[in-house]
């Protein structure tokens, strides 16, 4: 494989390890938060939706934002009865093949089903449906992970690709 293409590979992982730890960092926000609502709610009796609601949607963006390295990692979840006994070079287009016909179609399906909902969040202007939730526009920016997570998928499924055709290759 050329010299290009595993550039391009690396600056694709970079991108999803730069996003992993952000949304590890995100993590610890939560925790923060969490404190914050626990002790304004049994302490000075006061409790704020939009800060509530703020925790389950940041627990829904480090799972969507966290795919792409967790996949970057090699950590995603497989069954891996045969894999593991396989050589690198079959190993090498199992991923190939996976990516191929697996996530790519998945990814450009995830985008599909995703398209309308979030289009139609930024339409009308979405806003909480609690009164006290968050406003707008956080409801769209956040229903828009929904497209951002295939995409970061992809482009890490991008990124196996090349190095599998460059693991076949033997370079």
């Amino acid at each position: 494989m050329s010299n290009t293409s595993s550039d391009f590979g690396a600056c694709i992982d970079r991108i999803s390890v730069a996003t992993g730890r952000a949304a590890s960092w995100l993590t610890l926000a939560m925790v923060v938060v969490t404190f914050v609502i626990v002790i304004m709610r049994y302490v000075f009796d006061v409790g704020l939706i939009w800060l509530q609601e703020s925790l389950t949607w940041m627990h829904a963006v480090v799972f969507m934002v966290g795919a792409a390295y967790t996949m970057q990692q090699d950590q995603h979840v497989r069954v891996d009865i045969f894999y593991r006994d396989m050589s690198d070079r079959r190993r090498a287009w199992v991923n190939l093949l996976g990516v191929t016909f697996f996530v790519f179609p998945m990814c450009a399906f995830f985008i599909w089903a995703a398209w309308d909902y979030v289009a139609a969040s930024w339409s009308i202007g979405e806003v909480s449906r609690n009164a006290g939730g968050l406003p707008f526009p956080f409801v769209p920016l956040l229903k828009s992970v929904l497209m951002v997570m295939p995409l970061a998928v992809a482009l890490q499924g991008v990124s196996w690709l090349l190095r599998s055709v460059s693991d076949i290759r033997g370079s």
